[in-house]
């Protein structure tokens, strides 16, 4: 077998690495609490690191340099280091003292990587993307959380207040058995704990979803916007969830390689699971919001043919009475003008002094009027 598959085999090993055998043992103080998550308001951005020994902390080290001397001095023990957006040279410490690879310190100073597992040798690198759901906004939050894990340590890297690990830290310490298990079962804590978190925010979307398909079907002309905005809320979630389906594929196949423990090995598959029905969940929130859109475009242009076939109604109907009007003025206007000649006063007009000129003109005014209104009636303008 070669030297890096040796070293690989050690990675998950619930036995110690030749540097954790060659540390010295020392006497476990009492039990000491677990402390909150919340950044420092000094800016240290280790809010929590633990020193455990058969399932116990047994040191509660308050920088990294006393967390590597604590650890160098005990030869079975585990290290837990919680950090929250750590700078460089913190991140250097640490790649030194546990030969952390530069391509993931590099991923953890920057930040905003997708979910991914990787191995370094001895170390796996692990993204998790944390969500919550904002009910006064409603509105996804997401998180991301890095994770070192070696044979000995574990080093958890965040860049926002989700996800909540001094919960996994209760949880592992309220289970002495589960956290002897090694580091592997750390990891198990913080996954189970990320993907926990995202029920609330599919329950979140779930109702959104319901509330939008009210308002299409109402009518609201700001549910489109509120389509669009959730479904890139829909695929920023997927994008955190979906590959975690692959990264727990390979914790799976690698259980029988690295010896990991079979109760671990069933409570990883318990969060494959739940992660295949929250990916399997938000795949269909996608189909049903495109089904929504498209839904709403139809009724938006229903909604249109409507109203334009209500203007042509009205235009229609308002041609009709301009024509009446058009139509009564051009017979009131025959009247007028021949009454306008007869008015204009003239001593040698032939039909002033004539004595049929009165009836004739009375005559001709009903003759024009009347055919006006024949061909009018015809037309169907009257």
């Amino acid at each position: 077998m070669s030297d890096l598959r040796t070293r690989t085999l050690r990675a998950f090993s619930r036995t110690p690495s030749n540097r954790a055998a060659s540390r010295r043992a020392i006497q476990p103080p009492a039990e000491q609490p677990v402390r909150d998550t919340t950044p420092k308001p000094n800016g240290h951005s280790v809010v929590d690191s633990a020193i455990y020994s058969d399932g116990r902390r047994v040191a509660s080290p308050e920088s990294l340099a006393d967390t590597y001397r604590v650890l160098h001095k005990s030869p079975k023990s585990l290290a837990w280091i919680g950090l929250y957006r750590p700078d460089r040279r913190e991140l250097a410490s640490l790649a030194q003292e546990f030969d952390l690879h530069e391509l993931a310190i590099e991923d953890a100073i920057q930040a905003h990587q997708r979910p991914k597992l990787e191995r370094y040798g001895e170390t796996l690198f692990v993204v998790l993307k944390a969500a919550r759901y904002r009910d006064a906004t409603e509105e996804v939050e997401f998180g991301e959380v890095h994770v070192f894990v070696g044979p000995d340590f574990v080093v958890t890297v965040r860049h926002a207040e989700a996800p909540n690990l001094a919960a996994v830290r209760r949880r592992v310490e309220r289970d002495p058995e589960l956290l002897n298990r090694g580091t592997e079962a750390v990891l198990y804590a913080i996954m189970d704990k990320v993907v926990d978190g995202y029920a609330p925010v599919v329950a979140g979307l779930e109702n959104d979803i319901d509330e939008i398909e009210t308002e299409v079907f109402r009518g609201d002309p700001k549910v489109s916007r509120r389509i669009y905005e959730l479904s890139r809320e829909v695929i920023e979630f997927q994008r955190a969830t979906r590959p975690l389906v692959g990264m727990l594929e390979q914790l799976r196949g690698g259980f029988e390689k690295y010896g990991i423990d079979e109760e671990l090995q069933r409570s990883l598959r318990d969060v494959a699971d739940h992660v295949t029905e929250v990916v399997e969940k938000v795949g269909g929130f996608r189909e049903l919001l495109r089904d929504i859109l498209t839904v709403n475009a139809t009724l938006v242009a229903q909604q249109q043919n409507e109203e334009m076939k209500s203007l042509a109604i009205a235009s229609s109907a308002q041609n009709e009475e301009v024509k009446k009007i058009s139509a009564w003025a051009a017979i009131l206007f025959a009247p007028t003008l021949i009454g306008t000649v007869y008015g204009m006063n003239f001593d040698h007009m032939p039909e002033l002094h004539w004595q049929y000129g009165y009836p004739f003109a009375v005559g001709l005014m009903g003759l024009v009027c009347g055919g006006l209104y024949v061909i009018f009636k015809r037309l169907s303008w009257l």
